[in-house]
């Protein structure tokens, strides 16, 4: 079973995401990578100064931003191994939303510590059941809005946001 296709994110819609993310996410400079007189034109965007050490924080903070109250209130949810965990519960916290995460059970030790220390509640799960909750956009027991870490389009928006 695959996805079906996420719509192509406009212009406008990734200006938006740049402006509601703004306060919360750093602006990360771009470096050029020496590679020598004849070598190729490299840029580098170091998303690793992020507070999450990573990009995914972009995404997380515009699809949480763009929620309801009443779904703030509800709280989110995801499903990871570390870095989309990190910047979905990073968001929510920064919104004071309640957050949850679906850990795959072989998420690295350094990744689930940060997430609960950002505030999410985690529920270790195997493989298997984190990809099929993945596909079917649920999980059992589950409440609240799922922040879907790669099939959402708010948070792709938030990805482009990049600069």
């Amino acid at each position: 079973m695959s996805l079906p296709p996420v719509r192509p994110v406009t212009l406008d819609e990734i200006k938006a995401a740049r402006e509601r993310t703004r306060d919360v996410v750093l602006r990360t400079p771009l470096v050029k990578l020496d590679t020598g007189k004849n070598g190729p034109d490299i840029r580098l965007k170091l998303e690793n100064l992020q507070p999450t050490n990573a990009y995914k924080i972009r995404g997380a903070v515009n699809a949480v931003a763009m929620l309801s109250d009443e779904a703030k209130q509800r709280g989110v949810w995801t499903i990871s191994a570390g870095n989309a965990g990190q910047g979905v519960a990073y968001a929510a916290r920064a919104a004071g939303v309640p957050c949850r995460v679906v850990v795959i059970d072989s998420a690295p030790q350094a990744k689930i510590d940060r997430m609960r220390a950002l505030g999410a509640e985690l529920i270790p799960t195997p493989f298997d059941v984190c990809w099929r909750a993945l596909i079917d956009h649920t999980f059992p027991g589950m409440d609240g809005t799922l922040v879907h870490p790669f099939d959402d389009h708010n948070f792709i928006a938030g990805h482009a946001a990049i600069g």
